[in-house]
């Protein structure tokens, strides 16, 4: 009924199909009517409408109308669109191989990279679409392009939503999450209210570098977690099995030392929990320590980003929150005057969007083939 449903609502908005020649009959495309809403929130108001990154396809336009219009209708049509642009992807793929050796072989090979490009704008649309969705299920708008949030070169996010970000983690890891919280801000888990809205000063870039790692914390804390579940559930059926490596690589060990160093600070909260554990039948009793312990190879599969739309849309989302340019890394130095609460709101939402991706990155993989990164 729900698909039927959507059948219809897709002739009701879209125009006729663009007329093809029997060359181009396996991989029809329609052509969509751009559905877009005025948005009539102030720069810095939270709302469904405004989000620091726009659609760039035409498959992601669309879906943003379905999403603000038709909401109950939005996982079907996400499913629908991914499948037409699987088989659009295949079909140029397939006459590429198909006319390897004729004459038109170069141009059939530039015809699949350009669909290839086309798809994977299209993908990342989606995927930000999916974790934008996410978002609104737990009544957490994104927050807007910073620059409309500041007055007199002071940022104040509001409202906070801290227990609604957190309330999608488990009990271990939202620990971790505080923990990451105190590292990358100097706000205690247990702060006062005062200490929560005393002021401090940052600079622009760092902020948008904390925002970037704490995303790809809550990504790595997602996969991670899944992973420690299910060993842990293979050794409660095995006793034999043991969980977990010894060779001891905390998390911020994954980056460069230079990025490290400005991003984290004096991390040590992480490295501390493994001090101590060197015996190899010891079993683990928490996520902390089985993080702690992770062979170096096993922990840089759990925190690498599968796919290179995940990337992309990283660097996309993190240069429209961070920046008026469509394009660049955020390169001010600017010094902003914020709150420690306000500090504690981003990267609250940046470790819960890490987290959003990796579920969305599994989600569009069972029907649309993702580029390994």
């Amino acid at each position: 009924m729900e698909n039927c449903v959507y059948n219809h609502l897709h002739r009701t908005i879209l125009t006729l199909p663009t007329p093809l020649s029997s060359s181009s009959s396996s991989s029809l495309r329609r052509r969509r009517l751009v559905v877009k809403a005025s948005a009539g929130a102030t720069p810095c108001e939270f709302s469904s409408l405004n989000s620091p990154l726009e659609p760039r396809s035409t498959v992601g336009k669309f879906l943003s109308g379905v999403l603000q219009n038709h909401r109950q209708l939005f996982h079907v049509a996400v499913g629908e669109e991914l499948k037409l642009l699987a088989d659009d992807r295949d079909a140029a793929l397939a006459r590429m191989v198909i006319g390897s050796g004729s004459d038109e072989a170069l141009l059939h090979r530039r015809i699949a990279q350009l669909k290839e490009n086309q798809c994977e704008i299209a993908v990342e649309d989606i995927m930000y679409l999916l974790i934008f969705y996410k978002f609104s299920e737990i009544r957490v708008p994104l927050v807007p392009k910073l620059s409309s949030c500041l007055y007199n070169g002071r940022l104040e996010i509001l409202p906070s939503k801290d227990w609604e970000l957190e309330s999608i983690h488990s009990l271990e890891v939202l620990d971790m999450i505080k923990e990451h919280i105190t590292s990358v801000t100097g706000l205690r888990a247990n702060s006062s209210v005062t200490e929560c809205w005393a002021t401090t000063k940052v600079r622009k870039f760092l902020l948008a570098r904390v925002y970037v790692a704490s995303i790809l914390y809550g990504y790595f804390l997602k996969s991670v977690s899944l992973r420690y579940h299910l060993e842990r559930n293979l050794s409660l059926a095995n006793p034999d099995l043991h969980l977990g490596l010894r060779n001891t690589l905390p998390f911020i060990d994954m980056f460069p030392s230079g990025f490290k160093d400005t991003i984290f600070g004096s991390l040590s909260s992480l490295q501390s929990i493994g001090q101590g554990i060197t015996k190899e039948e010891e079993d683990i009793e928490d996520l902390k320590c089985y993080v702690t312990g992770f062979h170096p190879g096993s922990l840089q599969r759990c925190a690498k980003l599968r796919s290179k739309e995940a990337v992309n849309l990283i660097g996309s989302y993190s240069c429209a929150l961070f920046n008026n340019e469509e394009s660049g890394l955020v390169e001010s130095d600017d010094v902003i005057l914020t709150s420690f609460s306000s500090l504690k709101r981003l990267v609250l939402e940046a470790v819960a969007f890490g987290s959003f991706l990796w579920e969305t990155e599994d989600y569009i993989d069972n029907v649309y083939k993702l580029m390994d990164d």
